[in-house]
């Protein structure tokens, strides 16, 4: 004799009066149906938290790269980057961008507070808001989310 919950349940059904057993029927239909809506959330919430832990683990190598590609970044200005020195400079610059890395930081643009991080301020007749007059450091964003912000001279109008 087996007690597997089949066999239980069609015991309980055999012993209840016909209406009972459409009742009780009901009744442990609805907890399925709850428990299996409550596994599928639960999945659903597991792999949402396993992506966001990816995005976060690799948001964070990308922010420690990033003063060696602020280095890159330099030489290239000053024109230091030659031969393989500047191919794995390349490599390196394609990799993060493919990735997802994103270089902003624009001299001209609004100041915006969320995005900018203001080192200098001046004052100038020439603008009409707070404008980042000059980049000192570009900013970086992985998955629309800042790195580190762009560190910007600003200039306010008179």
């Amino acid at each position: 004799m087996s007690d597997s919950p089949e066999s239980v349940v069609e015991e309980v059904v055999e012993d209840l009066p016909s209406e009972a057993a459409g009742n009780e029927l009901a009744v442990l239909t609805a907890d399925l149906q709850r428990l299996q809506a409550e596994y599928a959330n639960y999945r659903k919430r597991i792999e949402r938290d396993r992506a966001l832990a990816h995005d976060l683990a690799i948001g964070a190598v990308l922010t420690e790269l990033l003063p060696i590609l602020d280095d890159l970044d330099r030489a290239r200005e000053h024109g230091e980057l030659e031969g393989g020195f500047k191919a794995v400079a390349d490599q390196l610059t394609n990799v993060t961008s493919r990735i997802g890395l994103e270089k902003f930081g624009e001299e001209g643009t609004a100041f915006n507070p969320q995005i900018h991080e203001a080192l200098l301020h001046s004052t100038s007749p020439d603008v009409t808001e707070p404008t980042a007059s000059a980049i000192l450091q570009p900013g970086y964003t992985y998955k629309e989310r800042v790195l580190r912000p762009a560190r910007v001279a600003v200039t306010d109008p008179e």
